[in-house]
Protein backbone atom coordinates (compact mmCIF):
# COMPACT_ATOMS: atom_id res chain seq x y z
CA UNK A 1 0.00 0.00 0.00
CA UNK A 2 1.44 3.40 -0.96
CA UNK A 3 2.45 5.57 2.06
CA UNK A 4 1.30 9.18 1.99
CA UNK A 5 3.54 11.83 3.62
CA UNK A 6 1.40 14.27 5.45
CA UNK A 7 2.14 17.91 6.05
CA UNK A 8 2.84 17.54 9.76
CA UNK A 9 5.59 15.03 8.96
CA UNK A 10 7.19 17.33 6.41
CA UNK A 11 7.17 20.12 8.88
CA UNK A 12 8.83 17.98 11.50
CA UNK A 13 11.65 16.96 9.08
CA UNK A 14 12.28 20.56 8.18
CA UNK A 15 12.59 21.53 11.83
CA UNK A 16 15.10 18.70 12.52
CA UNK A 17 17.33 19.63 9.54
CA UNK A 18 17.27 23.27 10.54
CA UNK A 19 18.25 22.42 14.11
CA UNK A 20 21.16 20.21 13.05
CA UNK A 21 22.53 22.77 10.64
CA UNK A 22 22.46 25.41 13.34
CA UNK A 23 24.52 23.20 15.70
CA UNK A 24 27.46 22.67 13.22
CA UNK A 25 29.95 25.59 13.38
CA UNK A 26 30.73 27.31 10.11
CA UNK A 27 33.98 26.21 8.33
CA UNK A 28 37.05 28.50 9.10
CA UNK A 29 38.80 30.34 6.30
CA UNK A 30 42.51 29.35 5.56
CA UNK A 31 44.04 32.41 7.20
CA UNK A 32 42.10 31.88 10.38
CA UNK A 33 43.13 28.24 10.29
CA UNK A 34 46.83 29.20 9.99
CA UNK A 35 46.53 31.62 12.89
CA UNK A 36 45.04 28.93 15.03
CA UNK A 37 47.80 26.46 14.15
CA UNK A 38 50.47 29.07 14.82
CA UNK A 39 48.93 29.84 18.19
CA UNK A 40 48.96 26.16 19.06
CA UNK A 41 52.63 25.83 17.93
CA UNK A 42 53.70 28.97 19.79
CA UNK A 43 52.04 27.66 22.92
CA UNK A 44 53.95 24.40 22.56
CA UNK A 45 57.23 26.26 21.83
CA UNK A 46 56.75 28.53 24.82
CA UNK A 47 56.44 25.47 26.99
CA UNK A 48 59.06 23.21 25.39
CA UNK A 49 61.85 25.45 24.00
CA UNK A 50 63.26 26.72 27.32
CA UNK A 51 63.35 23.19 28.67
CA UNK A 52 64.96 21.79 25.54
CA UNK A 53 67.62 24.53 25.40
CA UNK A 54 68.47 23.96 29.05
CA UNK A 55 68.71 20.20 28.51
CA UNK A 56 70.86 20.69 25.39
CA UNK A 57 73.33 22.84 27.32
CA UNK A 58 73.49 20.30 30.14
CA UNK A 59 74.06 17.33 27.83
CA UNK A 60 76.70 19.25 25.88
CA UNK A 61 78.58 20.16 29.06
CA UNK A 62 78.50 16.53 30.15
CA UNK A 63 79.66 15.41 26.69
CA UNK A 64 76.68 13.12 26.26
CA UNK A 65 76.75 13.45 22.50
CA UNK A 66 73.93 11.03 21.68
CA UNK A 67 71.54 12.90 23.96
CA UNK A 68 72.83 16.25 22.70
CA UNK A 69 72.07 15.25 19.12
CA UNK A 70 68.56 14.08 20.08
CA UNK A 71 67.72 17.27 21.96
CA UNK A 72 69.01 19.56 19.21
CA UNK A 73 67.03 17.55 16.66
CA UNK A 74 63.86 18.30 18.65
CA UNK A 75 64.86 21.96 18.94
CA UNK A 76 65.40 22.14 15.20
CA UNK A 77 62.15 20.36 14.35
CA UNK A 78 60.21 22.55 16.77
CA UNK A 79 61.80 25.69 15.29
CA UNK A 80 62.78 27.22 18.62
CA UNK A 81 65.19 29.60 16.89
CA UNK A 82 62.32 31.03 14.86
CA UNK A 83 60.12 31.41 17.94
CA UNK A 84 62.69 33.14 20.17
CA UNK A 85 66.16 33.73 18.62
CA UNK A 86 67.37 35.24 21.89
CA UNK A 87 66.49 32.17 23.91
CA UNK A 88 67.52 29.85 21.06
CA UNK A 89 70.23 31.58 18.94
CA UNK A 90 70.20 29.85 15.54
CA UNK A 91 73.99 29.97 15.05
CA UNK A 92 74.55 28.36 18.44
CA UNK A 93 71.96 25.64 17.77
CA UNK A 94 73.39 24.55 14.41
CA UNK A 95 76.98 24.89 15.55
CA UNK A 96 76.63 22.73 18.66
CA UNK A 97 74.29 20.34 16.89
CA UNK A 98 76.97 19.80 14.22
CA UNK A 99 79.79 19.51 16.76
CA UNK A 100 77.89 16.81 18.65
CA UNK A 101 77.63 14.85 15.39
CA UNK A 102 81.38 15.32 14.87
CA UNK A 103 82.17 13.79 18.25
CA UNK A 104 80.14 10.79 17.15
CA UNK A 105 82.08 10.76 13.85
CA UNK A 106 78.81 11.43 12.01
CA UNK A 107 80.37 13.87 9.59
CA UNK A 108 77.71 13.42 6.93
CA UNK A 109 75.04 14.36 9.49
CA UNK A 110 77.18 17.29 10.58
CA UNK A 111 77.37 18.44 6.97
CA UNK A 112 73.56 18.20 6.63
CA UNK A 113 72.98 20.23 9.80
CA UNK A 114 75.46 22.92 8.78
CA UNK A 115 74.04 23.28 5.28
CA UNK A 116 70.61 23.81 6.83
CA UNK A 117 72.06 26.35 9.23
CA UNK A 118 73.79 28.22 6.40
CA UNK A 119 70.50 28.47 4.52
CA UNK A 120 69.27 30.55 7.44
CA UNK A 121 72.60 32.26 8.21
CA UNK A 122 74.62 32.43 4.97
CA UNK A 123 77.01 34.96 6.49
CA UNK A 124 78.03 32.83 9.48
CA UNK A 125 81.79 32.28 9.38
CA UNK A 126 81.72 29.84 12.30
CA UNK A 127 79.19 27.58 10.58
CA UNK A 128 81.14 27.72 7.35
CA UNK A 129 84.38 26.79 9.15
CA UNK A 130 82.65 23.78 10.69
CA UNK A 131 81.33 22.80 7.27
CA UNK A 132 84.84 23.04 5.82
CA UNK A 133 86.09 20.82 8.65
CA UNK A 134 83.31 18.31 7.94
CA UNK A 135 84.28 18.17 4.27
CA UNK A 136 87.92 17.69 5.21
CA UNK A 137 87.12 14.77 7.53
CA UNK A 138 85.05 13.15 4.78
CA UNK A 139 87.84 13.56 2.25
CA UNK A 140 85.77 15.93 0.13
CA UNK A 141 88.76 18.13 -0.61
CA UNK A 142 87.25 20.01 -3.53
CA UNK A 143 84.34 21.06 -1.31
CA UNK A 144 86.80 21.80 1.49
CA UNK A 145 88.78 24.18 -0.70
CA UNK A 146 85.59 25.90 -1.93
CA UNK A 147 84.51 26.58 1.65
CA UNK A 148 87.94 27.94 2.58
CA UNK A 149 87.71 30.25 -0.44
CA UNK A 150 84.24 31.43 0.63
CA UNK A 151 85.57 32.13 4.11
CA UNK A 152 88.44 34.15 2.66
CA UNK A 153 85.97 36.19 0.59
CA UNK A 154 83.77 36.89 3.61
CA UNK A 155 86.57 37.25 6.20
CA UNK A 156 89.65 38.59 4.38
CA UNK A 157 91.43 39.28 7.68
CA UNK A 158 91.20 35.69 8.90
CA UNK A 159 94.91 34.79 8.68
CA UNK A 160 94.50 31.23 9.92
CA UNK A 161 92.05 30.47 7.14
CA UNK A 162 94.37 32.01 4.53
CA UNK A 163 97.33 30.03 5.87
CA UNK A 164 95.31 26.81 5.65
CA UNK A 165 94.11 27.66 2.14
CA UNK A 166 97.69 28.34 1.01
CA UNK A 167 98.79 25.01 2.50
CA UNK A 168 95.96 23.08 0.81
CA UNK A 169 96.66 24.75 -2.54
CA UNK A 170 100.30 23.68 -2.25
CA UNK A 171 99.39 20.10 -1.29
CA UNK A 172 97.12 19.89 -4.32
CA UNK A 173 99.70 21.37 -6.72
CA UNK A 174 97.62 24.52 -7.25
CA UNK A 175 100.70 26.71 -7.02
CA UNK A 176 99.37 29.70 -8.94
CA UNK A 177 96.43 29.94 -6.54
CA UNK A 178 98.84 29.48 -3.65
CA UNK A 179 100.97 32.37 -4.92
CA UNK A 180 97.89 34.64 -4.95
CA UNK A 181 97.13 33.79 -1.31
CA UNK A 182 100.77 34.15 -0.27
CA UNK A 183 100.90 37.62 -1.82
CA UNK A 184 97.93 38.62 0.35
CA UNK A 185 99.58 37.12 3.43
CA UNK A 186 102.82 38.97 2.69
CA UNK A 187 100.92 42.23 2.32
CA UNK A 188 99.73 41.74 5.90
CA UNK A 189 103.06 40.44 7.24
CA UNK A 190 105.86 41.30 4.78
CA UNK A 191 108.66 40.06 7.05
CA UNK A 192 107.22 36.62 7.71
CA UNK A 193 109.98 34.21 6.73
CA UNK A 194 107.61 31.23 6.50
CA UNK A 195 105.45 32.97 3.89
CA UNK A 196 108.54 34.09 2.02
CA UNK A 197 110.00 30.59 1.95
CA UNK A 198 106.73 29.13 0.68
CA UNK A 199 106.52 31.84 -1.96
CA UNK A 200 109.98 30.91 -3.29
CA UNK A 201 109.01 27.25 -3.52
CA UNK A 202 105.70 28.03 -5.22
CA UNK A 203 107.40 30.30 -7.77
CA UNK A 204 109.88 27.56 -8.58
CA UNK A 205 107.04 25.06 -8.99
CA UNK A 206 105.36 27.19 -11.65
CA UNK A 207 108.65 27.64 -13.48
CA UNK A 208 109.30 31.20 -12.40
CA UNK A 209 112.74 32.31 -11.30
CA UNK A 210 112.38 33.36 -7.64
CA UNK A 211 115.47 35.55 -7.90
CA UNK A 212 113.46 38.65 -8.75
CA UNK A 213 111.21 38.08 -5.77
CA UNK A 214 114.20 37.46 -3.47
CA UNK A 215 115.93 40.57 -4.83
CA UNK A 216 112.79 42.56 -4.07
CA UNK A 217 112.74 41.23 -0.50
CA UNK A 218 116.36 42.21 0.05
CA UNK A 219 116.06 45.64 -1.52
CA UNK A 220 112.97 46.36 0.55
CA UNK A 221 114.67 45.16 3.76
CA UNK A 222 118.45 45.63 3.30
CA UNK A 223 119.00 45.54 7.05
CA UNK A 224 117.67 41.97 7.14
CA UNK A 225 120.88 40.08 6.50
CA UNK A 226 119.02 36.76 6.15
CA UNK A 227 117.49 38.05 2.90
CA UNK A 228 120.89 39.15 1.63
CA UNK A 229 122.50 35.82 2.46
CA UNK A 230 119.68 33.93 0.77
CA UNK A 231 119.90 36.19 -2.27
CA UNK A 232 123.66 35.71 -2.50
CA UNK A 233 123.23 31.91 -2.25
CA UNK A 234 120.80 31.99 -5.15
CA UNK A 235 123.15 34.15 -7.19
CA UNK A 236 126.08 31.81 -6.54
CA UNK A 237 123.93 28.82 -7.49
CA UNK A 238 122.95 30.64 -10.69
CA UNK A 239 126.65 31.18 -11.53
CA UNK A 240 126.41 34.93 -10.95
CA UNK A 241 129.22 35.45 -8.41
CA UNK A 242 129.90 39.08 -9.42
CA UNK A 243 126.39 40.06 -8.31
CA UNK A 244 126.80 37.96 -5.17
CA UNK A 245 129.89 40.01 -4.28
CA UNK A 246 127.89 43.25 -4.42
CA UNK A 247 125.08 41.80 -2.31
CA UNK A 248 127.44 40.40 0.32
CA UNK A 249 129.30 43.69 0.62
CA UNK A 250 125.96 45.32 1.47
CA UNK A 251 125.21 42.59 4.01
CA UNK A 252 128.56 43.18 5.72
CA UNK A 253 127.94 46.93 5.83
CA UNK A 254 124.84 46.22 7.92
CA UNK A 255 126.40 43.42 9.95
CA UNK A 256 130.17 43.51 10.27
CA UNK A 257 130.10 40.50 12.57
CA UNK A 258 128.43 38.11 10.12
CA UNK A 259 130.92 35.28 9.70
CA UNK A 260 128.66 33.62 7.15
CA UNK A 261 128.67 36.75 5.00
CA UNK A 262 132.48 36.90 5.06
CA UNK A 263 132.75 33.23 4.13
CA UNK A 264 130.34 33.60 1.24
CA UNK A 265 132.09 36.76 0.06
CA UNK A 266 135.42 34.94 0.01
CA UNK A 267 133.75 32.13 -1.94
CA UNK A 268 132.28 34.60 -4.43
CA UNK A 269 135.67 36.24 -4.96
CA UNK A 270 137.26 32.82 -5.46
CA UNK A 271 134.69 31.94 -8.10
CA UNK A 272 135.64 34.99 -10.14
CA UNK A 273 139.34 34.20 -9.57
CA UNK A 274 139.85 37.32 -7.48
CA UNK A 275 142.01 35.45 -5.01
CA UNK A 276 143.66 38.57 -3.62
CA UNK A 277 140.34 39.89 -2.37
CA UNK A 278 139.28 36.42 -1.26
CA UNK A 279 142.37 36.16 0.94
CA UNK A 280 141.78 39.65 2.35
CA UNK A 281 138.21 38.71 3.24
CA UNK A 282 139.46 35.62 5.07
CA UNK A 283 141.93 37.75 6.99
CA UNK A 284 139.10 40.12 7.96
CA UNK A 285 137.06 37.13 9.06
CA UNK A 286 139.91 35.92 11.24
CA UNK A 287 139.82 39.22 13.09
CA UNK A 288 136.37 38.17 14.27
CA UNK A 289 137.50 34.69 15.26
CA UNK A 290 141.30 34.30 15.31
CA UNK A 291 141.07 30.62 16.26
CA UNK A 292 138.83 29.45 13.42
CA UNK A 293 141.02 26.60 12.15
CA UNK A 294 138.97 26.04 9.00
CA UNK A 295 139.34 29.66 7.88
CA UNK A 296 143.03 29.73 8.76
CA UNK A 297 143.62 26.68 6.56
CA UNK A 298 141.45 28.14 3.77
CA UNK A 299 143.50 31.35 3.89
CA UNK A 300 146.69 29.35 3.57
CA UNK A 301 145.25 27.47 0.58
CA UNK A 302 144.28 30.70 -1.13
CA UNK A 303 147.82 32.02 -0.83
CA UNK A 304 149.06 28.76 -2.34
CA UNK A 305 146.84 29.41 -5.36
CA UNK A 306 148.30 32.90 -5.55
CA UNK A 307 151.77 31.32 -5.52
CA UNK A 308 152.49 33.36 -2.41
CA UNK A 309 154.06 30.47 -0.54
CA UNK A 310 155.59 32.69 2.11
CA UNK A 311 152.17 33.89 3.30
CA UNK A 312 150.70 30.42 2.84
CA UNK A 313 153.36 29.08 5.18
CA UNK A 314 152.67 31.78 7.77
CA UNK A 315 149.00 30.82 7.89
CA UNK A 316 149.88 27.11 8.04
CA UNK A 317 152.10 27.83 11.06
CA UNK A 318 149.18 29.67 12.65
CA UNK A 319 146.97 26.62 12.06
CA UNK A 320 149.52 24.52 13.97
CA UNK A 321 149.51 27.00 16.84
CA UNK A 322 145.71 27.00 17.01
CA UNK A 323 145.30 23.22 17.04
CA UNK A 324 148.33 20.99 17.30
CA UNK A 325 146.30 17.99 18.38
CA UNK A 326 144.16 17.85 15.22
CA UNK A 327 147.07 17.32 12.81
CA UNK A 328 145.34 19.51 10.20
CA UNK A 329 147.82 22.34 10.67
CA UNK A 330 150.76 19.96 10.12
CA UNK A 331 149.04 18.62 7.04
CA UNK A 332 148.55 22.13 5.64
CA UNK A 333 152.17 23.08 6.25
CA UNK A 334 153.25 19.95 4.43
CA UNK A 335 150.83 20.91 1.64
CA UNK A 336 152.47 24.35 1.28
CA UNK A 337 155.88 22.72 0.78
CA UNK A 338 154.38 20.07 -1.50
CA UNK A 339 152.64 22.61 -3.76
CA UNK A 340 155.78 24.72 -3.86
CA UNK A 341 157.83 21.67 -4.84
CA UNK A 342 155.36 20.85 -7.63
CA UNK A 343 155.43 24.46 -8.82
CA UNK A 344 159.20 25.04 -8.70
CA UNK A 345 160.80 21.66 -9.40
CA UNK A 346 163.01 21.09 -12.39
CA UNK A 347 162.61 18.29 -14.92
CA UNK A 348 165.57 16.61 -13.29
CA UNK A 349 164.94 16.94 -9.57
CA UNK A 350 167.58 19.10 -7.90
CA UNK A 351 168.87 19.03 -4.36
CA UNK A 352 166.78 22.14 -3.60
CA UNK A 353 163.69 20.29 -4.87
CA UNK A 354 164.58 17.35 -2.64
CA UNK A 355 165.01 19.61 0.40
CA UNK A 356 161.51 21.05 -0.02
CA UNK A 357 160.01 17.65 -0.84
CA UNK A 358 161.56 16.25 2.33
CA UNK A 359 160.11 19.11 4.41
CA UNK A 360 156.68 18.37 2.93
CA UNK A 361 157.06 14.68 3.75
CA UNK A 362 158.13 15.53 7.33
CA UNK A 363 154.89 17.46 8.01
CA UNK A 364 152.72 14.91 6.26
CA UNK A 365 154.17 12.33 8.65
CA UNK A 366 153.49 14.58 11.66
CA UNK A 367 149.90 15.01 10.46
CA UNK A 368 149.43 11.23 10.26
CA UNK A 369 150.88 10.81 13.74
CA UNK A 370 148.10 13.14 14.88
CA UNK A 371 145.43 11.12 13.06
CA UNK A 372 145.10 13.44 10.05
CA UNK A 373 145.52 11.34 6.91
CA UNK A 374 144.18 13.69 4.25
CA UNK A 375 147.60 14.01 2.61
CA UNK A 376 148.75 10.41 2.97
CA UNK A 377 148.49 9.98 -0.82
CA UNK A 378 150.81 12.93 -1.45
CA UNK A 379 153.29 11.59 1.10
CA UNK A 380 153.27 8.20 -0.62
CA UNK A 381 153.83 9.86 -4.01
CA UNK A 382 156.91 11.70 -2.75
CA UNK A 383 158.40 8.52 -1.39
CA UNK A 384 157.55 6.28 -4.34
CA UNK A 385 158.94 8.76 -6.87
CA UNK A 386 162.26 9.08 -5.03
CA UNK A 387 161.97 12.82 -4.54
CA UNK A 388 163.21 12.83 -0.94
CA UNK A 389 166.69 13.83 0.15
CA UNK A 390 168.55 10.59 0.82
CA UNK A 391 171.86 9.44 2.33
CA UNK A 392 173.30 9.13 -1.18
CA UNK A 393 172.32 12.72 -1.97
CA UNK A 394 173.93 13.92 1.25
CA UNK A 395 177.29 12.43 0.37
CA UNK A 396 177.19 14.09 -3.03
CA UNK A 397 177.03 17.66 -1.68
CA UNK A 398 179.89 20.01 -0.94
CA UNK A 399 181.83 19.10 2.26
CA UNK A 400 181.46 22.70 3.54
CA UNK A 401 177.68 22.33 3.45
CA UNK A 402 177.92 18.93 5.07
CA UNK A 403 179.83 20.44 7.97
CA UNK A 404 176.84 22.66 8.85
CA UNK A 405 174.68 19.62 9.50
CA UNK A 406 171.68 21.10 7.72
CA UNK A 407 170.56 22.29 4.29
CA UNK A 408 168.60 25.26 2.94
CA UNK A 409 167.43 25.64 -0.66
CA UNK A 410 169.20 28.35 -2.63
CA UNK A 411 167.01 28.54 -5.75
CA UNK A 412 165.09 31.83 -6.15
CA UNK A 413 161.78 29.98 -6.34
CA UNK A 414 162.42 28.72 -2.79
CA UNK A 415 163.79 31.94 -1.32
CA UNK A 416 160.95 32.06 1.21
CA UNK A 417 161.98 28.73 2.80
CA UNK A 418 163.75 29.41 6.08
CA UNK A 419 163.30 26.03 7.72
CA UNK A 420 166.43 23.91 7.73
CA UNK A 421 166.46 20.31 6.59
CA UNK A 422 168.66 18.73 9.26
CA UNK A 423 170.99 15.85 8.49
CA UNK A 424 169.36 12.52 9.23
CA UNK A 425 171.32 10.73 12.03
CA UNK A 426 171.47 7.62 9.84
CA UNK A 427 173.37 9.41 7.05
Amino acid sequence: MRQVITFPKLWLAFVVVLFVSMCVPPEMDPEEKDRAEQARLDSLRELRCPRLMSSAAEYYRNQDWEATVQIYREIDELGCDEFDPVLAPPEEIYLYYAIAHEYLSHFENSEEVLLKGLQKLPGSIDLRKRLAYSYKKQGKFDHYIVELEKIMDRAPDDLQNMIELSKVYGENNRYEDQIDVLRLLLEKDPNNEIYQGEMKIALEQVGEDPLDYIRELFERNPENTAYGLDFSDRLLSADRPEEAVDVLKKVIRFDRNSKIAYRKLAQAYSEIDDLENASRVYEDLLKLDPRDLHIIVQTSKLYIELQNFRKALLWADKAIQVSKSSGQGFGQKGNVYYKAFQSCRSTDITNDDRIVASLAYKYFQLAEENNYTHYSGSAAWLKENETLFSRANWFMIDPDKQSKGYLLPETACYNWVEERLKKDPTW
